[in-house]
């Protein structure tokens, strides 16, 4: 059964021709996307649907193409995180099947993997997107393996990253880590009514990303025990932003809190009170802790919006990850233990929070060799 796709205004639909019904021919025609990709994967979809009665496609001559957009529909959409689902997507469209689309499942040797992993390097991009690359076409061809029985041997399991350079790792300006001082001139120049204000005192008091600190609600706030709780991020899905899961298992985390920020919490949650009051029927209700005025949510696209414009306005250059990584690094220059600020930034490994910030930090350093050398004189 054939079917075809065209693009209607600003949506791709997909239409075929279903069995006859009263001697009439049934033709069918749905959305399939904004793109025509997308609506050759949902024809295909439902293709096979009308004709298998949902049962599994005849694979066995399958291309790359098809197949990894069965896996990216049967177990990425199903088992993975949105952001993750995102990001699957781009690099199958744009740095996997540009190189080895064309082939066939079954007949796709090691060497065209090592092809995708190689030209992506050339074009020039990071260790960290080419590690997700990899990532990606492992997942896809040991499915292939197992459970899926499409083939027999996973190709990937030859795959030679490219050395990277590690001498040329990232500097405190890369990083955008502001100082003390610095940081004195955004708080002086946003003013604690503002409603990026509270979000950037957190960030920097916690090291919380910025999808944590606007999904935090006042249940994640302990003042008892002076503590914060981090147990969803807030993401877009399609149009709307919803809660979504931290980033990894470590993610989930509870953190000290000092009384500088407590005083700041204590304050936002009575002037919410206040404006509850003041706005009456037009007040958003939700449990939010950063808001606007009118209690509707401080969003992260407003987040980055205010990151740029203060930025533009102070001259000191920074977004807003870098009060993560500043309260990372003013934590370890200053002797908190490697191990607390692994658990507090929610890092999965020590070496993830080493690798990024342990190079930084001159003083500790200087530090270290000074320890040594007070041994020998002793």
């Amino acid at each position: 059964m054939d079917g075809s796709v065209r693009k209607r205004g600003n949506k791709w639909y997909y239409a075929f021709e279903g069995a006859k019904m009263n001697g009439k021919r049934m033709r069918y025609e749905r959305v399939g996307g904004n793109t025509k990709a997308e609506a050759l994967r949902a024809l295909r979809k439902a293709l096979d649907e009308f004709e298998n009665s949902g049962d599994v496609l005849d694979m066995s001559n399958i291309s790359v193409h098809d197949y990894f957009w069965y896996w990216f529909d049967h177990y990425v959409m199903k088992e993975l995180k949105y952001n993750t689902q995102e990001n699957y997507r781009m690099v199958i469209r744009l740095h996997i099947l540009p190189y080895i689309g064309k082939y066939k499942l079954k007949a796709i040797q090691p060497a065209a993997i090592q092809k995708v992993i190689d030209n992506n390097y050339d074009k020039g991009l990071s260790k960290k997107t080419l590690t997700i690359i990899r990532s990606v076409l492992n997942g896809g061809f040991r499915k292939a393996v197992y459970p899926f029985q499409l083939i027999k041997n996973d190709p990937t399991r030859f795959l030679v990253m490219p050395k990277y350079d590690e001498r040329n790792k990232k500097t405190k300006e890369d990083l955008k880590i502001i100082t003390l001082k610095e940081f004195k001139k955004l708080t002086d120049h946003v003013k604690p009514h503002h409603p990026f204000f509270l979000p950037m005192m957190i960030a920097f008091n916690t090291g919380l990303r910025k999808s944590e600190v606007v999904a935090l609600t006042w249940d994640n706030i302990n003042f008892d025990e002076q503590t914060l709780t981090v147990d969803k991020i807030i993401v877009m899905q399609g149009k709307e932003w919803k809660y979504g899961t931290p980033k990894t298992q470590s993610s989930y985390r509870t953190i000290d809190i000092g009384d500088n920020l407590l005083n700041l919490l204590r304050n936002q949650k009575k002037k919410q009170l206040e404006n509850r009051m003041k706005y009456g029927q037009y007040y958003t209700k939700n449990n939010f802790v950063c808001t606007k005025e009118n209690g509707t949510l401080f969003t992260p696209n407003s987040i980055k919006h205010y990151s740029r414009k203060i930025s533009q306005e102070t001259g000191i250059k920074f977004t807003f990850h870098s009060f993560r990584h500043t309260h990372a690094t003013l934590l370890l220059e200053n002797g908190a233990i490697d191990k607390a600020i692994q658990e507090r930034l929610g890092h999965s490994r020590i070496s993830t929070t080493m690798d990024t910030y342990s190079h930084l930090t001159k003083k500790t350093k200087k530090e270290t060799v000074n320890i040594f050398e007070k041994l020998l004189n002793e």
